[in-house]
């Protein structure tokens, strides 16, 4: 199936309606399938309890702006570990909100796209060196986009007064948080720089010579000329208004977002999606150019369960199981999606690798749906890095 149909199948398969209506529905076993399918990222019900409280763990990796109205942590239990250099504060929970998710605080970066402001967060490279130069987690997977239309272009100019130049953002059929990066080096006067036309004009004119390294980030944009990511005001589920805990701060060059707990000892933060009604369900950003990314050999996978075990999961269960953990060779930040329903008769039980998962449904105790029910058995693609890794805490 060619691109262009790829993306029409996924804009039928599930209307942002009725992503809606199904959002807040929990479903008990497979047989609610048929009319009362679970959201996705349904919220968890408002009678589920949160995990034990932890403690905050501050991040000083450089000098950076001092973060306003951070979130209140709770005071004891285990801090985890910073794997992003720009996360400037996180914590496992907080006593400010009955969610059972915490927080982390990255330091934001402003760009330009076509000469209007927009601002980013970075997790992630492809490039080992690079990305410990720079504070990333290491994907060596996202190296496979390079070269393809897959990438967006990003130019990072040698001088600080010169903010980078992105090629696209929200609401652009061409965006995606993967980035291809190139260095600017002025070699004649140096003149300002606002789009990815001027780039091109400044090269043209031999005043501006650009390298391509080959490396590839992923860095979602949090703000953009048109809107920005919403922020969940309520703080009661998983889901809720938005993935923002606070709206992002373009003077302090912060923002907060929810942090969620999978298996193995991850938490995680959700960005953005290539399926349109899943973007606009789950309040995050579309990305239409992931959703080729399966196919390209760079994705990891996620695996959610839709009924089972109440827990803090995505559609209110136990928390998701990844395939590998952030920093493994084999990891990526971008997720295809797997949904799992325990089969009528079965007792739950707490599943904490993918190899225990896949022993289950091989024996017939899980039922698989590649996506969710309502895709028909196609995948879609999440993009949700990982700036924390901690001992899980969720108990049965």
């Amino acid at each position: 199936m060619q691109s262009s149909q790829r993306s029409a199948h996924r804009q039928r398969v599930l209307s942002r309606r009725q992503f809606l209506v199904m959002t807040g529905r929990r479903g008990t076993g497979v047989a609610l399938l048929a009319g009362g399918l679970p959201a996705l990222l349904a919220a968890c019900g408002a009678d589920e309890q949160p995990p034990a409280a932890v403690e905050p763990t501050p991040v000083e990796p450089t000098p950076t702006p001092t973060p306003t109205q951070t979130p209140t942590p709770a005071e004891d239990g285990p801090a985890g570990q910073a794997i992003v250099g720009d996360v400037l504060e996180y914590a496992l929970e907080s006593d400010e909100w009955a969610g059972p998710f915490g927080f982390v605080t990255f330091r934001l970066h402003h760009g330009l796209v076509d000469g209007n402001d927009v601002y980013f967060i970075r997790t992630d490279g492809s490039d080992p060196d690079y990305a410990g130069e720079h504070g990333l987690v290491a994907v060596p997977k996202l190296a496979e986009l390079a070269g393809t239309d897959l990438v967006g272009r990003l130019f990072l100019p040698e001088n600080d007064d010169q903010p980078p130049i992105l090629s696209s953002e929200p609401g652009r059929d061409d965006y995606t948080p993967a980035w291809q990066v190139h260095q600017l080096r002025w070699t004649g006067d140096p003149r300002e720089l606002a789009s990815v036309a001027d780039v091109d004009a400044a090269e043209a004119d031999g005043v501006l010579e650009i390298e391509d390294t080959g490396v590839v980030v992923n860095f979602p944009l949090v703000k953009w000329s048109t809107g920005e990511l919403p922020v969940d005001d309520e703080r009661t589920g998983y889901l809720g208004p938005g993935q923002l805990l606070e709206p992002p701060d373009t003077d302090e060059l912060t923002v907060t977002f929810k942090l969620h707990e999978c298996f193995p000892a991850s938490r995680y933060i959700v960005a953005d999606t290539d399926l349109q009604p899943m973007a606009e369900g789950m309040q995050v950003a579309h990305s239409p150019r992931l959703a080729d990314t399966s196919e390209a050999g760079v994705t990891g996978r996620t695996n959610v369960f839709m009924n089972g075990i109440d827990g803090p999961g995505p559609m209110g269960f136990q928390p998701s199981v990844f395939d590998t953990q952030a920093g493994d060779p084999e990891w990526s930040p971008y997720w295809d999606h797997m949904t799992y329903a325990w089969a009528d008769g079965v007792d739950p039980r707490v599943l904490t690798t993918e190899e225990e998962l896949h022993g289950a449904r091989d024996d017939g105790e899980l039922e698989e749906f590649p996506g969710v029910p309502d895709t028909e058995g196609e995948i879609f693609v999440v993009n949700c890095p990982v700036p924390v890794i901690a001992e899980n805490t969720f108990e049965a």
